[in-house]
């Protein structure tokens, strides 16, 4: 924060803004979203060049390969895969995705559209069984489930039990059969 020319813009509340909080002293807003009103100011910053030139993420893998996205990019990014879950997938404000990935970039880009779009993400983990997923699934009534190549069997053998699931999104080089591929949507 001390290094950045806009800390006041963006300067995390003290513990004395908490406490006005509590007592009615200083307005809560009545709507936040952090996609839209973080993300995109800070996008919106660095399009004026008055920003830090610090990527928004910098993933690297075990293998050393690495990925660097600006706030810009990583905001067009996360729109169009709000697009996405909006369009093929057919999901709405409200609706539960199972988000079943390793923390790879596209986790991040479904999370961040997942709070443009209003739709609540369950994250979930890789280590997951096919009963696992199929308990959650009936547990949270989740529409779409979102995951890879190594889980996609397990989703498949327990997909027809989940009544509310309609949609199986995978991450994946390759396609699959009854499922869309984030790759190729994108």
């Amino acid at each position: 924060r001390l290094f950045h020319q806009h800390h006041n813009t963006f300067a995390p509340l003290n513990f004395s803004d908490y406490e006005a909080i509590s007592r009615c002293e200083q307005e809560v807003p009545e709507y936040f979203n952090f996609a839209s009103d973080v993300l995109d100011k800070w996008s919106q910053i660095e399009k004026e060049r008055k920003g830090p030139s610090n990527p928004a993420l910098w993933w690297i893998n075990g293998k050393g390969d690495e990925m660097k996205w600006s706030f810009e990019e990583l905001g067009f990014l996360s729109q169009k895969v709000a697009n996405m879950l909006s369009g093929p997938c057919g999901l709405q404000r409200g609706d539960r995705v199972l988000v079943i990935l390793p923390r790879i970039p596209e986790w991040w880009l479904l999370n961040v559209a997942c709070m443009r779009t209003g739709v609540i993400t369950i994250p979930g983990t890789t280590q997951l069984t096919a009963q696992d997923i199929c308990y959650r699934l009936l547990a949270s009534r989740a529409k779409c489930i979102i995951t890879m190549d190594v889980l996609a069997p397990a989703v498949d053998s327990v997909a027809s039990k989940c009544q509310f699931l309609k949609t199986k999104l995978i991450v994946s080089e390759s396609g699959r059969a009854e499922w869309l591929n984030f790759s190729s949507l994108l």
